[in-house]
């Protein structure tokens, strides 16, 4: 066949509407914009793991949909988030990435939050405790009982993963919210406390969401040729997908042949808890999680967008907190030969999303992005997007196919998943059938 002429490219694919998506949901800014206020301040985000804040009064800072968090471990152990801005005048209450309070800062005494701009401070359950010049520069109209943080609900699960959720006014816990799409790893998780020993970040200029697809399938075998010739046989392409409610999917395991590997020795003695040696699940998390346990060690990465064409990804790798110096040298090279910054999977992932990022740069031409194989639910089919976006279309009352119109329901093309289920105190949006 011949390349197309212009109305030849721009013509609607020959596929229903659940195959293909309009490539502006990864390049408008309105989209974007909506996406933040629709959907990732709506949803339980896990923001990091308990054992970055491993002692009491140690604390981190993050941001959801632009809104900054901090995550604090208080006296009494338990971890909770507030909205990381001082009620005064709306400054930053800590402006660190982590640290602890339980020393005094200049502006402020030990084991209370302070902001430096004014010198207000808060303890860890976000009480203010200390206005300067309450009495003198108030008269009594502000006191310190009625300017306390905004509390945010944050809970600690699944292998001490810390959630945050924006929304007092979703009806669902984090159980509730991953939908069973964790219980495939959850004992193996669960069985002993872990501890991170892996951490970093990219900035990308792509579509968050792009980072979701090329998590969620697997039909970019060339990219990986090496580790697809040495270490995976038959077994990697019998695994199936599996949707959950909230637009979540999960890819069943099989049996790396790790031995394969010119670099990598056998990770069977080091596999996590109840997970068979050298075995291998993945859950790609609506709106921007992937947690990956493959034999000796968790992956987990979590999306931040920054822009319609630019997201922060921060990589996390995670083994058991009872690992010998020994173990951990190990679970740490198990885990960057093929996720670290230069092992051999990640920096291709990578590549590919940033040359889509170059053709889907805001006010570009709509594109069509095709997500219309269907393989019997393994793994090259592409369930998993078309899952995804199904959820996507109904939170964002949108269209996948044509984002200026206004969602259909069902949109996930053949018997093999059911229409995907939202939060049903989600604003504006029918009740979950």
């Amino acid at each position: 066949m011949p390349a197309r002429n212009q109305e030849q490219w721009e013509k609607k694919p020959d596929l229903k509407l659940g195959e293909w998506v309009d490539s502006r949901i990864y390049s408008d800014e309105e989209i974007f914009e909506d996406e933040l206020r629709n959907i990732w301040k709506k949803a339980w985000i896990p923001l990091m793991h308990e054992s970055e804040l491993p002692e009491p009064f140690d604390f981190r800072t993050a941001i959801i949909a632009r809104e900054p968090v901090i995550v604090v471990r208080g006296p009494d152990n338990k971890i909770r988030a507030f909205l990381n801005v001082c009620p005064h005048r709306g400054m930053a209450v800590d402006r660190r990435p982590a640290g602890s309070f339980l020393t005094g800062e200049p502006s402020g005494n030990a084991k209370h939050m302070t902001c430096m701009f004014h010198g207000w401070q808060f303890d860890m359950n976000g009480n203010c405790v200390e206005i300067p010049r309450e009495n003198a520069g108030y008269q009594g109209r502000v006191t310190k009982e009625g300017q306390g943080l905004r509390r945010l609900r944050c809970e600690t699960k699944y292998g001490g993963i810390v959630w945050v959720c924006l929304d007092d006014k979703v009806d669902c816990d984090v159980e509730g919210w991953t939908g069973g799409c964790l219980d495939c790893i959850k004992d193996s998780l669960d069985e002993e406390p872990l501890e991170i020993f892996h951490y970093h970040k990219a900035i990308i200029d792509c579509n968050y969401k792009l980072w979701h697809d090329t998590n969620s399938e697997f039909y970019h075998d060339y990219m990986h040729y090496h580790n697809r010739i040495t270490g995976f046989d038959d077994g990697y392409f019998a695994r199936k997908c599996a949707a959950f409610d909230n637009g979540h999917v999960n890819v069943g395991t099989f049996t790396v042949n790790y031995g394969e590997y010119e670099v990598a020795d056998d990770r069977g003695d080091l596999t996590f808890p109840h997970l068979p040696p050298n075995n291998w699940y993945m859950v790609d998390m609506f709106p921007g999680v992937n947690i990956n346990l493959r034999g000796s060690a968790v992956r987990m990465d979590l999306m931040t967008p920054l822009s319609a064409n630019k997201v922060m990804i921060e990589f996390r790798g995670l083994g058991l907190k009872s690992d010998t110096q020994e173990t951990r040298e190990r679970r740490i090279h198990h885990h960057n030969t093929i996720w670290g910054p230069f092992g051999r999977n990640l920096h291709e992932d990578l590549v590919g999303i940033a040359g889509q990022g170059v053709t889907m740069m805001p006010n570009s031409e709509p594109r069509r992005i095709l997500q219309g194989r269907h393989e019997g639910l393994y793994i090259h089919d592409e369930v998993g997007m078309r899952h995804f976006y199904e959820t996507w279309g109904k939170w964002m009352d949108r269209l996948p196919s044509d984002p200026s119109k206004k969602y259909e329901p069902g949109l996930v093309v053949g018997p093999e998943m059911p229409p995907a289920k939202g939060i049903s105190s989600f604003p504006g949006k029918v009740a979950a059938e």
